[in-house]
């Protein structure tokens, strides 16, 4: 009956010394570029499982590869008309 309790602890302690899962961040999905890929393919074939955490990261990555930092829209004046000669 001892053996098989300390049996037990032993394997309760090595579950619970498990490393944790890896949590993506939208910075760490920009600079590793076949993750993010992978977490897109993963969000499409099934967006419950990953959840709307990680697919909203990986959709902000997206955005950001693909607008960089991001400007503001400011449009140029329109040019003055040039002036005609006056006869």
């Amino acid at each position: 009956m001892k053996t098989i309790l300390t049996t037990l602890a032993c394997t309760l302690l090595l579950a619970a010394c498990n490393k944790p899962a890896p949590t993506d961040t939208v910075e760490s999905l920009l600079a590793n570029p076949a993750r993010l890929k992978e977490v897109h393919a993963q969000c499409k074939a099934d967006h419950d499982k990953v959840g709307d955490a990680l697919c909203n990261k990986a959709s902000e990555a997206t955005r950001r590869r693909f607008m960089g930092s991001g400007t503001p829209y400011t449009p140029t004046p329109p040019a003055a008309p040039a002036s005609a000669p006056k006869d």
